[in-house]
């Protein structure tokens, strides 16, 4: 007989008049792809509907602006004053709710952030007059917002809120954390109106409540309405969570769920908290939640950030700390987590890694993906994906990240599946971080690939590399190259000696380092190294010709990277040229001349260089030859994931 592993995460529970199927929600995450009036097309609508699909309760559309005019903060805003929208906003909530969610729509004001409203040429507003900066740097002037456009603004909530129900959503969200206009009016750091609206708490909270009262009334007693707060502002001078306590108070029974969340985009180096980074623990923000509920009597309780392990998730259902959990990068990272947990499949289940490439790629690109999950913003071609006219024996050079993914990819789509790997365990060269605490996750992934290979009808050869006399005898239809890079060598004086290592190898015997380290090297390789050499007490410096350290295009992940050298006192030398190494360390120019930097080890992370010389010599070896990962270009895990997965989607088409 069937037996719950996780039988608190699963329990059902009213929030209003409403029946949730679990504990665990997929958290507000914004659209992204729309037409040019911000209506949201099949590829938006499928994104939403995929977290569905794996089983979660209640699916939230994130950062739906309620003022097409003033409230518009970033990119592609759902405008629910916009009348047009409604059919793809009612094919949207259909998408959802016939896979047994709850469909979820976030109520969002921009305020004194509102910069894409005021680089259209509208005035803006905030609790009081301010300057902040836009993207590019630019002032951003908001004013005092006075009582007509107060007004104004609760009307527009309480019509978004009607028109979300109207268009067959289960429940609203008003965003009031984070530093969106309903925080503005709440904090005290942001809010220092003299009048009604402003002074004393009682003041600050009268705007927020008079927009929740608004709300109620127009979708009626029952409805579910949630709430966004941040706990704690988690920055010098913002408010903590004594403050944060007091908001729920004034806001229990109000609302049917205050969901907590934490920091405000105020502060930029607080985006690492409010998204914790890898290098924060997991259910870091639970705390805020937990505090919170001990004073809430009426309403519901929602935690969220860092959280993708379904004992962790458990727990906090089963101890109080909280009475929903909510997802986002969890559930873009494994769609399929919650019915994975609930089928006892652990094992299957992918754990966010919280490198941020998918907020990354959407701040540069303006879409999201995952490192390791290449279905993510793929979901209508992968939805709609042929079977393959013609199975075939695929052979994939190389067992690292790219080439357990082709095998697995290939193996799935019926073709018959070899797979090399030179050394002696898959997993390829980020093996070498398997004793990293901040990327455990990545660990397991690599162990979960394997045990997935291992489950699969795919042979497995270790300890074999392939040549083309290997290829031969097997005679593939097709043969992958997933063969990797080698680590670049610097050319200069000393670069052979005894206490030089490279990065892959420092990562895997710590211990072979002096108390003293230079590295070479300011991108991610050398940056994170850096952090996990400080953190078991060495004194670390960084050495980079560049005038900054090179993030490789995840700007948050390098934002992260910022915080944590900073925090543990990693010496930078940027603009910095090594000349030679000699026993007492590194010798190195800059525009201020040179100058000895002392180490008793010296690491170089200077990058990698494609093994582009024995891909070749396979090149034709087989009648389809497809090479991927960083035997092409060294790049990073999204890219060798992404190209082996379409690679191997692909095969047998002819």
């Amino acid at each position: 007989m069937y037996s719950c592993k996780y039988p608190n995460l699963f329990s059902s529970i009213f929030i209003g008049n409403r029946l949730f199927k679990s504990r665990l929600f997929a958290s507000p995450t914004g659209l992204q792809y729309t037409t040019s009036k911000n209506r949201p097309i099949t590829e938006g609508i499928a994104y939403y509907e995929r977290k569905a699909i794996g089983g979660a309760a209640s699916v939230c559309i994130g950062d739906a602006m309620i003022d097409s005019d003033l409230a518009l903060a970033n990119g592609n805003h759902l405008l629910l004053d916009d009348p047009g929208v409604r059919p793809h906003l009612t094919k949207l909530s259909d998408a959802i709710t016939r896979h047994g969610a709850v469909a979820s729509m976030e109520l969002s004001h921009g305020g004194n952030a509102a910069r894409i409203s005021y680089s259209g040429g509208n005035k803006i507003y905030g609790p009081v007059e301010s300057d902040t900066a836009g993207n590019m740097g630019e002032r951003i002037h908001a004013y005092e917002m006075p009582l007509e456009i107060m007004a104004r603004t609760i009307r527009k909530f309480a019509g978004a809120a009607a028109f979300a129900k109207r268009c067959g959503f289960g429940m609203v969200t008003l965003h009031g954390g984070h530093g969106w206009l309903l925080h503005q009016f709440m904090s005290p750091t942001q809010n220092t109106r003299d009048d009604a609206y402003g002074g004393c708490f009682e003041n600050r909270m009268r705007f927020p409540l008079e927009v929740i009262d608004a709300v109620r009334k127009a979708v009626g007693p029952g409805f579910p309405v949630e709430i966004r707060i941040s706990g704690s502002e988690c920055s010098e001078g913002g408010y903590g969570i004594d403050y944060g306590i007091e908001i729920a108070k004034a806001l229990d029974g109000k609302v049917d769920l205050i969901h907590v969340s934490a920091g405000s985009h105020e502060d930029p180096r607080v985006f690492t908290v409010t998204h914790p980074s890898m290098f924060l623990e997991d259910g870091v923000n639970v705390g805020y939640a937990a505090e919170i509920k001990k004073h809430v009597l009426q309403s519901k309780v929602a935690t969220v950030g860092a959280l993708s392990d379904p004992a962790l998730l458990e727990e906090i259902i089963a101890s109080g700390k909280a009475d929903v959990v909510e997802l986002a990068r969890g559930l873009i990272c494994d769609p399929d987590l919650p019915v994975k947990a609930r089928l006892g499949k652990d094992g299957e289940i992918v754990k966010c890694m919280r490198c941020f490439t998918c907020f990354s790629n959407l701040m540069t690109n303006g879409h999201v993906i995952c490192a390791l999950n290449p279905e993510i913003s793929n979901e209508t071609e992968i939805k709609f994906e042929r079977s393959v006219p013609e199975k075939k024996t695929v052979l994939i050079a190389g067992g690292g990240i790219a080439g357990m993914q082709a095998a697995l990819t290939a193996a799935d789509r019926g073709h018959r599946v070899i797979l090399c790997e030179k050394t002696d365990r898959l997993g390829g060269v980020l093996l070498c971080e398997e004793k990293v605490p901040f990327k455990k996750y990545l660990h397991e992934y690599l162990e979960h690939q394997a045990r997935m290979i291992k489950r699969g009808d795919i042979k497995v050869y270790l300890e074999t590399a392939v040549t083309p006399e290997l290829v031969k005898r097997w005679e593939p239809d097709a043969l992958i190259a997933a063969l990797g890079a080698r680590p670049l060598t610097l050319k200069i004086p000393g670069i052979e000696m005894p206490h030089v290592l490279y990065a892959e190898e420092l990562y895997r015997r710590p211990e072979k380092a002096g108390k003293k380290l230079v590295i070479l090297g300011g991108g991610l390789v050398g940056s994170e190294l850096a952090i996990f050499m400080a953190n078991r007490g060495h004194d670390v410096a960084i050495m980079e010709m560049s005038s900054k350290l090179n993030d490789g295009g995840n700007i948050l992940q390098g934002q992260a990277i910022d915080i944590e050298l900073k925090k543990l006192g990693v010496g930078l030398a940027l603009s910095t040229r090594a000349v030679e190494i000699n026993n007492s360390g590194v010798l190195a120019e800059n525009a201020d001349g040179r100058k000895l930097y002392e180490a008793d080890t010296v690491v170089c992370a200077v990058g990698m260089k494609p093994l582009l010389q024995e891909a070749e010599a396979l090149r034709f070896c087989a009648p389809e030859f497809c090479q991927i990962g960083d035997c092409i270009t060294p790049k990073n895990i999204a890219e060798a994931t992404r190209s082996a997965y379409f690679a191997a989607t692909y095969l047998g088409r002819y």
